[in-house]
């Protein structure tokens, strides 16, 4: 929370260094969604070529479909799966219930795109389980049976949901956890059962975290290239993609990206509203946790068998597959081309990791500071890089970059006769900025509520003993907000590590990552070459996920 105009540590004689660079650092943040409105709408007023008729007319309404559709699926699926989980493991014990509180976070370490792979490798004609059901059955080709489309809009859903619903488990399990047992105690007296329960007491009370749960998966699925580019399922963010790079219409591209960004702006008001309209209190001078209920004999291994479901489903299937591609080609494990998409990743990802969580110290410290109405606006507004999806960043970054960097290319050519080529775009600053972007939304976060927990007592002593504001961040505030700050830099790192449309558009020539080479072997259905490098982007995202499971004892 942003400290009030008195404060005694606020600057107020004047625009300070602090203010400053906090209000250029959220700039830079913004900058990149300006850049798609401002590209998208260029045509319009400049009267250049304006593709949004012919868009309108061919392609663009089934990109919206296919993508309405996938987020509705997943939304509602993933939904479902987290809340009723969520309800489970806080309600009841059974076999294997406090294991199964942590598991189920377990598929977060499973990119989408790599569930997708292992999927129809699983299932397809000439997978195992096909080939084992044409085994006992004596059947001998594909048209003695039938089987259901694997590379299909529904698996999709299903790969999707599979990943995503761990985000509205976390948030529900922590609503019904902080419910007071006193609601439930009534409507049990009242006669109601587990369902009525559920569906009277519980499920008004968590509907808040549910939707914005749900709005997270939905934003998540938009954001998906790689399981919809490997399924054929043509969405808004496959399309930028097709019309940029095939057809080299990069005002297209963005046009396509502002209806991406419409969407997401829609799902955030409407999770914004839903909140609004929703408030309970809990009015019992002592709150009492409610009383989780014993299920034994075939209760009970229902309820475990419900929730081991999507674990088996999201995460052991998928890991179980890559492992078994990874096992079988231990040489890959040696290709040099590995090794240093390895390296790309562990550059890239870690410079963004620490340029974010130290933007985000800067940022936060210097609002704090400032008694300026501009940072105090621009500061929320940069949490909307992460609900922008990487293809839609990759637009607002990479063409005003371009320019820039033609441009001084051209200005130092002029000046010094020397050709100093493309230093912004032909490196990894573009890819790095664009981390920075999408993620800076978790290391501000992280870094406010970690500041807005120091009691303001301590920076003042400080500053009464005469240390500056810098001296007074490093040795007061750093020290406290250390081990929040270390946890947003494991988590952006995680994500720069994970992400693949911003990489895809913005890595420089024959520049891999794990995530890029990943998608770029089973694209070509080498999944033995892929393998490794999924392996080493899931024990990644376990790091994550054990980070997460310690943060929500």
């Amino acid at each position: 929370m942003v400290e009030t105009a008195s404060h005694p540590l606020r600057d107020t004689r004047g625009p300070s260094g602090w203010s400053l660079g906090a209000a250029a650092i959220a700039l830079i943040v913004v900058a990149p969604i300006a850049a798609v409105v401002w590209i998208a709408f260029l045509p319009l007023i400049t009267g250049g070529e304006n593709i949004w008729p012919h868009l309108i007319s061919t392609t663009l309404p089934r990109y919206l479909r296919n993508t309405l559709v996938l987020m509705i699926g997943v939304g509602a699926l993933a939904g479902a799966v987290g809340t009723g989980a969520g309800w489970l493991i806080t309600r009841y014990r059974f076999p294997l219930s406090g294991l199964l509180e942590w598991l189920l976070l377990l598929p977060l370490a499973i990119p989408a795109y790599v569930g997708a792979y292992a999927l129809v490798d699983f299932l397809e004609y000439a997978g195992p389980v096909q080939s084992l059901l044409r085994e006992v059955m004596g059947w001998q080709s594909a048209r003695d049976y039938w089987f259901p489309e694997i590379r299909s809009r529904g698996a999709a859903v299903l790969v999707l949901a599979a990943a995503l619903y761990p985000y509205v488990y976390l948030l529900t399990r922590a609503a019904f956890r902080e419910q007071a047992g006193g609601g439930e105690e009534v409507a049990r007296s009242l006669g109601a059962g587990p369902f009525g329960r559920f569906r009277r007491v519980g499920l008004p009370l968590a509907r808040p975290a549910i939707a914005a749960g749900v709005a997270v998966v939905m934003m998540e699925t938009v954001n998906d290239f790689g399981t919809v580019d490997y399924f054929a399922v043509q969405t808004l963010t496959a399309g930028i993609f097709s019309t940029w790079l095939e057809s080299n219409n990069a005002g297209g591209a963005a046009q396509i990206a502002c209806v991406i960004l419409t969407l997401v702006v829609a799902l955030v008001l409407v999770e914004k509203v839903s909140r609004r309209r929703s408030r309970f209190y809990n009015t019992a001078r002592g709150h009492r946790p409610v009383t989780r209920v014993a299920l034994r004999g075939v209760a009970g291994w229902a309820a475990c068998l419900l929730c081991v479901v999507p674990i088996a489903f999201g995460f052991v299937l998928p890991a179980g597959v890559i492992l078994g591609h990874a096992l079988d080609h231990a040489g890959a494990w040696s290709d040099p081309a590995l090794l240093r998409a390895l390296g790309h990743t562990l550059t890239v990802g870690g410079i963004a990791a620490l340029a974010t969580v130290a933007a985000a110290v800067f940022l936060v410290y210097g609002v704090r500071l400032s008694g300026r109405a501009l940072p105090r606006m621009l500061m929320p507004a940069t949490t909307i890089g992460y609900a922008a999806p990487g293809a839609v960043l990759g637009v607002g970054i990479l063409i005003p970059l371009a320019r820039l960097d033609n441009g001084l290319a051209d200005s130092v050519f002029v000046l010094t006769g020397h050709d100093i080529g493309l230093i912004l775009t032909g490196s990894s600053f573009a890819l790095i900025l664009a981390y920075c972007v999408r993620f800076f939304a978790i290391a501000q976060g992280a870094t406010d509520a970690a500041m807005g927990r120091i009691s303001p007592s301590l920076p003042l002593a400080a500053r009464s003993l005469g240390r500056t504001r810098a001296q007074v961040l490093r040795a007061v505030h750093f020290p406290l907000i250390r081990g929040t700050l270390a946890s947003a830099l494991l988590l952006v790192f995680v994500d720069c590590v994970k992400e693949l449309p911003a990489t895809l558009l913005l890595r420089p020539f024959n520049y891999d990552t794990l995530a890029t080479r990943v998608h770029e072997q089973a694209s070509l259905e080498n999944l033995g070459n892929a393998a490794p490098a999924a392996i080493l982007v899931i024990l990644v995202g376990l790091a994550a996920v054990a980070l997460l499971a310690r943060a929500n004892r």
